[in-house]
């Protein structure tokens, strides 16, 4: 499913437009977005938790020339799927 697929399944369960559906799906990842950039964790009951995570520096490997290279420490987004997600997927 992609992005145009999810906002007609939006729009369809929620009897509205595309239009507003797209402002709605754009708002709530933008919403997302800038709450993990500032570090906060959102969690959505039954459905996940979205979180920061370090990642410490460290030493890889040019798989082309096998040279060794330092790798920056940086922060990622982590999605951890809660119950009734897993549930609904296990089915």
């Amino acid at each position: 499913m992609n992005k145009s697929e999810l906002i007609e399944g939006i729009a369809t369960k929620a009897g509205t437009t595309r239009t507003v559906a797209a402002a709605a799906l754009d708002a709530t990842l933008e919403t997302i977005t800038e709450a993990l950039a500032a570090g906060d964790q959102i969690a959505l009951v039954g459905f996940g938790t979205f979180k920061v995570s370090e990642r410490a520096a460290r030493t890889g490997k040019n798989p082309a020339t096998g040279e060794a290279l330092d790798i920056p420490a940086s922060k990622v987004a982590k999605f951890t799927a809660g119950k009734a997600l897993k549930d609904a997927v296990n089915k």
